[in-house]
């Protein structure tokens, strides 16, 4: 997993005004594995779902199986 705060390219942005960050994740687990990138996309959003609107504003996600990381 990596994740990358990029709150900094979005200062002054309204949404974000009571606190919540911008970042950018990678997350690679066999669990998408058969998964399309939406269905895996909504296990993370599920896995961060008290995070979301609070601590985490927006969130970019893209989601790999092992065998497709690092060569993707």
């Amino acid at each position: 997993m990596e994740v990358v705060d990029e709150s900094h390219l979005h200062a002054g942005h309204a949404g974000a005004a009571a606190g919540g960050g911008h970042f950018r994740t990678l997350v690679v687990s066999e669990r998408f594995a058969g998964l399309g990138p939406v269905q895996a996309q909504r296990l993370v959003y599920e896995a961060l779902s008290d995070e979301m609107g609070g601590e985490i504003h927006a969130l970019s996600i893209r989601t790999l199986t092992p065998d497709r990381w690092p060569s993707s």
